[in-house]
């Protein structure tokens, strides 16, 4: 039955804005009347109508400028706990049907309310879930209809939905906890270059000032100081610009496909922040992996959805040129262990599922694993960041301080 969105006028006057099931509209507006309402506007919610709605241009087969400009219906979070919704009233025994119908009442979000109900229109046109889902591709991402499909197709939609939204969640936490880590010492950084930037180009120049008549040599940290304050002042917004310059360029030559795959590559070599990129991608590979096995898709086309779920270049290449392998014949552990930047926990955990025959199993270890050593190895370079920062920070007010102060010190010698 086809979905319509309307907009009536209750008993007491005030708009009212939802969306009812109906054969036609002229039914629609029959229904809504039999509720005490007068139908202003009534309206059939399609896939590209419920994609305009929710603010993407053009729909599926809009520009790809609207679909950058435009926000997305659900955040991260919030695809998780929607997610989540659907899993329990699956789950509970609730026809598809009926849990969409539920979950678009209680939707807060005209938006979001729009979309479940073009969702809901699919379904009950005859539309398997994941084909539904596939119609707005800002919202769901390829992995997720893929393992939707999986989960109707094998008969286990609520647990793959359970399972689904636990994979959403562990990312979410995972991506929180690393944020978190470096969130205060980002903050430390740029109170730092503030004061310090404030200290050069304001206070410095004010105190020397006061020496500016004494035909005395300044001391040598003073007048050192005096040419980076002068150096601030008269090229600061220069060097801003040039900064904000190199910063673009820099992004526009990520996205050319080779400079990025290289610069990927360097990126994992580095002594700290490698590590940490290396143990991310890998543990959200194997949870992905994990996912996807678990749902029936086949090992092939799980590997391909698995390896575009990461980040860095270099290490996705790796999980491709691991999928020609497996395509050849061999199995997935020698795959994984012929690619060095994945960690060897990967392949071990990846042999011991295939010798055991519980390959998802062992997959989703080795990715809680690898999660932990990430968010691990965060921590301790937080904690060794923070101290480190303020060290450095209380260095250069010392040096600033100094300048200010070994005039007053050498005047004072003079008057004696």
């Amino acid at each position: 039955m086809p979905a319509y969105s309307y907009e009536a006028l209750d008993s007491e006057g005030k708009t009212r804005k939802n969306t009812i099931e109906a054969d036609t509209a002229r039914a629609a507006r029959s229904a809504l009347r039999l509720q005490n309402l007068v139908p202003l506007s009534v309206t059939p919610v399609s896939a590209s109508d419920a994609a305009n709605r929710s603010g993407i241009v053009g729909g599926p087969d809009g520009s790809w400028l609207g679909r950058l400009m435009a926000p997305r219906v659900f955040s991260k979070t919030g695809l998780a706990v929607w997610t989540r919704q659907v899993a329990g009233l699956v789950a509970a025994g609730l026809p598809l049907e009926r849990a969409l119908t539920a979950l678009s009442d209680e939707a807060e979000d005209e938006k979001q309310r729009n979309l479940v109900a073009a969702l809901r229109a699919e379904v009950n046109g005859g539309a398997p879930f994941a084909k539904a889902l596939s119609q707005h591709p800002a919202e769901f991402t390829d992995i997720y209809c893929a393992v939707i499909g999986a989960g109707e197709q094998s008969g286990s939609l609520g647990l793959v939905l359970e399972r689904l939204a636990d994979d959403l969640e562990e990312q979410q936490a995972l991506k929180a906890k690393l944020i978190g880590a470096a969130l205060y010492p980002a903050i430390v950084t740029l109170v730092a270059i503030a004061i310090v930037i404030f200290l050069v180009s304001y206070v410095v120049p004010q105190v020397a000032s006061v020496f500016a008549g004494s035909k005395r040599a300044l001391p040598f940290l003073t007048q050192l100081m005096l040419n980076v304050s002068s150096l601030v002042r008269n090229w600061g917004w220069l060097m801003l610009g040039a900064v904000i310059l190199i910063a673009v360029t820099a992004r526009q030559a990520l996205t050319i496909e080779t400079f990025r795959q290289k610069f990927d590559a360097a990126w994992l070599n580095l002594p700290l922040v490698g590590k940490l990129a290396r143990g991310y991608n890998a543990a959200r590979f194997a949870s992905t992996l994990a996912m996807l096995a678990s749902a029936g898709v086949p090992i092939l086309k799980a590997l391909q959805a698995a390896a575009e779920t990461l980040n860095n270049r270099a290490m996705r290449e790796d999980a491709l040129n691991a999928l020609v392998l497996v395509r050849e014949g061999a199995p997935l552990a020698s795959a994984l262990a012929q690619k060095k930047r994945f960690p060897g926990l990967l392949s071990m955990f990846a042999r011991l599922g295939e010798q055991t025959g519980q390959l998802p199993v062992m997959l989703q270890r080795a990715a809680n694993q690898l999660s932990t050593e990430v968010q691990r190895r965060a921590m301790q370079l937080a904690t060794i960041l923070e101290p480190l920062l303020i060290v450095a920070m209380g260095l250069v007010v010392m040096l600033i301080v100094l300048a200010v102060l070994m005039p007053i010190i050498q005047l004072n010698q003079w008057v004696k």
